[in-house]
């Protein structure tokens, strides 16, 4: 489907009786500044992409890389579930290891599923290789993806960049791919700070230029992704995560709205709360009013509907949605979402049931 045809489609959902207090880009900007909103905008994680029978089929004609390496398909792909079912908001199609690519560490994806790095980081020298100097150039693609999906949504609906955090970075690219467990960054980390620092520069100095660019095409907020931060004990997370994505929120001068997805990461609100972030993505296995009542007004909470939820039944999914929309009632500041991303096997009618109940909710 073409993107003037996607397009059309949008634009047609969004018709309505009456007028619309707040458009749907309005609403998610609103909610990340923590402002009333008639309702909670709602958007998933993993919303574009494998869940949709319109990306496989596109799929089934373009690898992986070239959909993600391609504008015009990248922003198609990026479309796609907007067209569907009318989020509140987009996020690029993308993935969080094109900073990896950007610095010279290229990866691909194994035929049985996971990801392998064309090399592992296993010497200093291949630290001190990974140029942070040749990342726009390298990865030019991305911007140009999202101004074709920018001009698209117009004012309408909010668009999301996002990059990976740094450790999460650097497990991948220190153990070569994915892995069964990863010990290669926290081996660095605890047996040669010197070493482990050099490489958490590099890859925050790289995120942030990431995010940059792509708040310079157009995006309405950015999200860094920080999947692996609860392999970190207790005592080693601000050290090892925290203070990177910190230093990420801060050289972004408050110019979009920031939120900071840690997953598994629990008892360290004040810690997530300190790197600046205005929202805090929360996965589905602690409470999120509890969370909330922890953290400042003006910090914002994502989540945190169980992903595998998707997988039942549409009546179970209300229920569970409306659940946590009852206890968040009156809360300022909630994005609803899933607590990590959409299954690959989600149930289409279960997303729909989903928002469905989000926009709704009274």
């Amino acid at each position: 489907m073409l993107i003037g045809e996607i397009m059309s489609a949008i634009a047609a959902n969004q018709v309505k009786s009456g007028v619309s207090v707040l458009t749907h880009r309005q609403r998610f900007l609103d909610a990340c500044r923590c402002r009333a909103v008639d309702r909670p905008p709602v958007w998933l994680m993993r919303q574009a992409g494998r869940a949709l029978p319109e990306y496989r089929k596109l799929k089934s004609k373009h690898p992986f890389l070239t959909l993600v390496r391609t504008p015009e398909l990248a922003a198609e792909v990026t479309l796609q579930p907007i067209q569907r079912f009318d989020f509140d908001a987009a996020i690029l199609f993308s993935d969080i290891l094109v900073v990896a690519e950007g610095l010279g560490q290229g990866y691909k994806f194994r035929d049985g599923g996971g990801i392998d790095m064309a090399f592992a980081l296993r010497t200093t020298d291949d630290i001190k290789q990974l140029n942070v100097s040749a990342l726009p150039e390298r990865l030019d693609y991305i911007p140009r993806a999202l101004k074709l999906v920018r001009a698209s949504l117009d004012d309408k609906t909010a668009l999301i960049g996002f990059a990976g955090s740094p450790w999460t970075l650097a497990n991948f690219m220190l153990e070569g791919g994915s892995a069964d467990e990863f010990t290669q960054a926290k081996k660095l980390f605890y047996s040669e700070p010197e070493i482990f620092s050099m490489l958490m520069k590099k890859l925050t100095v790289a995120a942030t230029r990431l995010l940059q660019m792509q708040i310079l095409a157009g995006v309405d907020a950015v999200q860094v992704f920080d999947s692996l931060g609860g392999l970190l004990s207790g005592n080693a997370f601000e050290a090892a995560s925290a203070r990177w994505i910190k230093q990420i929120v801060s050289a972004l001068k408050g110019t979009v709205p920031v939120i900071v997805f840690s997953k598994d990461v629990h008892g360290h609100w004040q810690t997530l709360v300190d790197t600046g972030a205005n929202v805090l993505g929360i996965d589905w296995t602690v409470r999120l009013a509890d969370v909330r009542a922890r953290l400042p007004e003006h910090v914002g909470v994502q989540g945190n509907l169980d992903p595998s939820l998707l997988l039942m039944k549409p009546e179970v999914v209300a229920a569970e949605t409306n659940r946590i929309l009852a206890e968040m009632r009156g809360a300022r500041g909630h994005i609803f979402n899933l607590g990590h991303g959409v299954p690959p096997d989600a149930r289409l009618e279960n997303i729909t049931a989903l928002v469905e109940t989000v926009k709704s909710f009274k």
